[in-house]
């Protein structure tokens, strides 16, 4: 009888965890597995992140992954917010009129620099011209996205504005590998 309730007590345990499992990871953080090179220095593929799924405020700069299409989720970082003008003239980022720095990016200008390359890291455009965009500012209830490796990624250059209810979440935590254990 001893031997039974002990299977039973590690049966609830069990099924109590997996309830809270599903539930954290549905409701409120999840795990992600970044594909890909478009975020590269800041996130390397196969790098695991969670994402805060309970944030409604999204601001220019944040890491966030979100739907790209029905099978896919990308993670971009966040240019423009709704109401904002985007340009980048001569490799630099203009938000409404004002220079943005951009830190993130350090480091692959300096790779392009070292290897004797004269080319931008990100081409001049500007959001009312783009063919994936075409309006003078970010639309209500959108966002503006790119990848910080620029010149090879798939971002709202190509696809446009992309909407708020596709935000899956924002980047919280880096957790492996564990040399790169970063908080955002």
């Amino acid at each position: 009888m001893k031997f039974i309730k002990e299977i039973f007590e590690w049966i609830i345990v069990i099924a109590v965890s997996i309830a809270l499992y599903f539930g954290i990871t549905t409701y409120l953080v999840a795990p992600y597995t970044v594909k890909g090179h478009s975020m590269d220095y800041t996130f390397a593929d196969n790098d695991k992140v969670f994402i805060n799924k309970i944030s409604s405020t999204y601001e220019r700069g944040d890491e966030i992954v979100f739907h790209a299409n029905e099978t896919d989720d990308y993670i971009k970082r966040i240019i423009g917010v709704p109401g904002d003008t985007v340009e980048v003239i001569g490799d630099v980022l203009y938000i409404n009129g004002q220079k943005v720095d951009e830190p993130y990016l350090e480091q692959k200008k300096k790779e392009l620099a070292a290897n004797g390359s004269t080319e931008s890291l990100t081409p001049d455009f500007n959001i009312e011209y783009l063919k994936s965009t075409q309006s003078k500012t970010v639309p209500s209830g959108m966002y503006f996205v790119m990848g910080d490796n620029r010149p090879n990624s798939t971002d709202s250059r190509v696809f446009g504005f992309i909407k708020e209810d596709a935000i899956v979440g924002k980047v919280i935590l880096r957790y492996y590998p564990f040399s790169t254990f970063k908080t955002f």
